[in-house]
C-alpha cells in the first residue's frame, strides 16, 4: 500500500507490532496478542484522496497478487469501494468519493 515502516517508541516496541506511515498524516499501528484469528467483517477504511489513487492502488494490490474485491458499490452510495485482505487475513476497506 506504499506505507513504510518506522520505529516505535523505545518503551512500546517491547510489546511486538509495528506502525507504518504513508503520504500525508496516515499512520497505521498494528498490534499482536495470543490466539489471532484475522478479522472477517471488522476492518478499517482507508479513505483515498479521489478515484485515481484508488484505481492506482487496486492495480499495485493485484499484481502483488492480492485479491481485490470491488463488488459492494452500492451498499455505500457517495464512494467507491474496494476490499482486500492483508498478508494475515484481515480485511481493509479502501474508498474514495465518488464524482
Amino acid at each position: 500500500m506504499g506505507l513504510t515502516e518506522i520505529a516505535k517508541p523505545a518503551m512500546l516496541a517491547a510489546r511486538g507490532g509495528a506502525w507504518f506511515r504513508g503520504e500525508g498524516e496516515l499512520e497505521v499501528h498494528v498490534g499482536v496478542e495470543p490466539g489471532f484469528r484475522p478479522a472477517a467483517k471488522a476492518h478499517p477504511a482507508i479513505l483515498l484522496d479521489g478515484v485515481v489513487a484508488l484505481d492506482v492502488l487496486v492495480d499495485r494490490l493485484a499484481t502483488l497478487g492480492y485479491v481485490v474485491d470491488r463488488t459492494e458499490q452500492a451498499t455505500f452510495p457517495g464512494f467507491i469501494r474496494a476490499h482486500v485482505r492483508d498478508a494475515h487475513g484481515n480485511r481493509i476497506e479502501l474508498l474514495a468519493e465518488s464524482a
